[in-house]
C-alpha cells in the first residue's frame, strides 16, 4: 500500500489489511482504519509500539488493558496507550473506527 497524502481517500482506494480491517486515510503522524468483526474467541494479549484510540459505531466488545476490563458499546470510545498489554473480545458484530499514532498499515 502506498502512502496517500492529500485531502481525500475514495472508498475504491481503501486497502484491506488483516481480515476485518480496512486502512483509511493516514499521514506521517496518524493513521485511521475501519474495523468490522464478528463475535468469537478472545484475541490473544498483545503489546503494540503505537497508541490507539477508537470509537464504536455499532456492536459491542470487551477491552482489557493492563488487567482492567471495560465494556464497549455503540457511542463509546477507548484508548490503548503505547506499550500497554491489551486484548479484545468481540461480543456483538462490531463496526468501529480506530486511529493509531504513529500510523500502522501492516500489523
Amino acid at each position: 500500500m502506498t502512502n496517500r497524502h492529500g485531502l481525500k481517500v475514495s472508498s475504491g482506494d481503501v486497502a484491506n489489511a488483516r481480515p476485518g480491517e480496512k486502512h483509511l486515510a493516514f499521514g506521517v503522524s496518524i493513521g485511521m482504519r475501519l474495523w468490522e468483526e464478528q463475535p468469537g474467541e478472545q484475541k490473544p494479549e498483545t503489546v503494540r509500539e503505537y497508541e490507539t484510540v477508537g470509537y464504536v459505531i455499532r456492536g459491542a466488545a470487551e477491552l482489557e488493558v493492563n488487567g482492567e476490563r471495560v465494556q464497549l458499546k455503540a457511542g463509546d470510545s477507548w484508548l490503548v496507550p503505547k506499550g500497554a498489554r491489551h486484548r479484545y473480545r468481540i461480543v456483538e458484530p462490531l463496526t468501529a473506527i480506530e486511529a493509531t499514532s504513529p500510523p500502522q498499515q501492516q500489523d
